[in-house]
């Protein structure tokens, strides 16, 4: 078998591509249909928020940052004669509007967080000043 080109995920894990591949057209070649869901089970946000590509020899030839799986993820399927089966996944960068969705939606749970905080420390403000004031007559 000759050597394939590799896309490392987030994850560490592998998934050696054919020939030809790039990010919207992945060709993956796998054992059965079994294998092939296992590697489109991989291709998950999470795992695809930073991924390398390396060459046949190891070197990595390309650092990816903010991947998804584009829509659809699975964009051919074909069945060879042996039962391998050649699928072509899709991925795909984040927009700008998914980032500053993501960004806007951590900031808020900061504040959320913030927010929890500043009402248990006036609480205790308030303890505080309410025993000094009942110490003090």
């Amino acid at each position: 078998m000759a050597n394939k080109d590799v896309l490392v995920l987030h994850d560490n894990s592998e998934v050696e591509l054919e020939s030809g591949a790039s990010l919207g057209a992945l060709q993956v070649l796998t054992a059965d249909k079994e294998v092939m869901i296992a590697v489109w089970d991989r291709l998950t946000a999470d795992n695809l928020a930073t991924a390398q590509l390396k060459s046949s020899d190891g070197v990595i030839v390309g650092r990816y940052a903010d991947l998804v799986p584009a829509d659809p993820v699975i964009t051919a399927v074909h069945v060879n004669v042996d039962g391998s089966i050649r699928t072509t996944f899709s991925v795909r960068k984040k927009t700008d509007l998914e980032k500053l969705a993501e960004q806007v939606a951590a900031n808020t749970e900061t504040l959320g967080i913030h927010d929890g905080a500043i009402g248990d420390m006036g609480a205790v403000i308030s303890t505080v000043a309410a025993a000094q004031e009942g110490g003090a007559q």
